[in-house]
């Protein structure tokens, strides 16, 4: 599992264990799975979703920046 913390500048919108990280990329869209090699990017406006055990969350924003280490994945959006 992944443990993913998505932070915006007013509170802590999501800490937890995840299976999978979808990010909006400068580049484009992309996916962050176990044991993904460690990366830093910055985010364009659009959608992060992500899979609990629960189901599938999204969260819509308006740029921001992704941390990956160690199946740590680390979210600084703006919402």
């Amino acid at each position: 599992m992944l443990v993913l913390k998505i932070v915006s500048t007013e509170k802590v919108v999501y800490h937890g264990e995840v299976e999978s990280v979808t990010v909006p990329g400068t580049l484009g869209e992309f996916e962050i799975l176990i044991d993904h090699a460690p990366l830093i990017s910055s985010l364009e406006k659009g959608c992060v979703k992500y899979k609990t055990k629960e189901g599938e969350q999204y969260i819509d924003i308006l740029g921001g920046f992704v941390q990956v280490k160690r199946n740590e994945v680390s979210v600084c959006v703006e919402v």
